[in-house]
């Protein structure tokens, strides 16, 4: 069996989120969520980055566009919040592409908006994505 990358880590934000489900509830907007998990890392003492601003490139070229991640933890995983009723394609694609202009490898999408907290791990590796769907209540 092939050892997960970032598996604490992961785990460790992943139960944070649970905390900040657990105490908020759903049905509040994306902002609220983000707040709340500011909190609950600093909390558990996560490094991490809020509201990180990523900057592009095509072929070489930095764009003038950038992209703001809703946290970098740990300085290795991009976390990217949603208050939907669920995660479809689209929110993982983008988690991909964020891994993509990033360098970096693994990222989590966090779903506060479901009446249990819907959570996916994304690996970004040499073969392409590769998605752990994993559901806590």
């Amino acid at each position: 069996m092939e050892k997960l990358i970032l598996k604490d880590e992961v785990y460790t934000i992943v139960g944070a989120a649970m905390e900040v489900h657990r105490e908020k509830g759903f049905g509040f907007s994306e902002p609220v969520y983000q707040e709340c998990m500011e909190i609950e890392l600093v909390c558990r003492k996560v490094p991490s980055e809020p509201q990180r601003e990523m900057h592009l490139s095509y072929k070489g070229r930095p764009l003038k566009k950038t992209y703001v991640a809703d946290f970098v933890a740990f300085g290795k995983i991009i976390v990217e919040l949603k208050a939907l009723d669920k995660l479809t394609s689209r929110e993982e694609s983008q988690v991909i592409n964020y891994l993509k202009a990033s360098g970096l490898e693994v990222g989590v999408l966090l779903n506060f908006g479901a009446s249990s907290l819907e959570w996916k791990r994304i690996v970004l590796t040499n073969h392409g994505p590769e998605k752990v769907d994993l559901q806590a209540g």
